[in-house]
């Protein structure tokens, strides 16, 4: 039986982390109700969309920005918008999608 060696992947993904984490806060908001959690979910979403952002810059991949500068936008805690309702509720879950996919595609050649 011959063992096979585990070869590292060239490619390493640091948008992944926060895009997951992003995006269970973001699947759980409909639940955290009540003003103090919904205060942690925009001050969660806006600071992660940042930060992706900031990685997709590094990566290269510039079309990733004013997307994710419009979440930090909406999900921002300081002045925020007043969306209410069905908008509101599907919002959410799009920006879900959104960070895990930007999470899986935002990559960097190891060094």
């Amino acid at each position: 039986m011959s063992r096979r060696e585990r070869v590292p992947t060239p490619y390493q993904r640091n948008a992944f982390a926060p895009g997951a984490l992003a995006a269970a806060t973001l699947f759980l908001a409909p639940v955290l109700t009540g003003a103090d959690r919904a205060m942690i979910v925009l001050f969660l979403t806006s600071i992660l969309a940042m930060i992706v952002g900031w990685f997709a810059v590094q990566a290269g991949r510039w079309w990733w920005v004013p997307v994710f500068a419009s979440i930090a936008v909406v999900w921002n805690p300081i002045l925020p918008l007043s969306l209410a309702g069905p908008v509101w509720g599907a919002a959410q879950p799009v920006a879900a999608v959104i960070f895990l996919v930007a999470g899986a595609t935002i990559k960097v050649r190891r060094s």
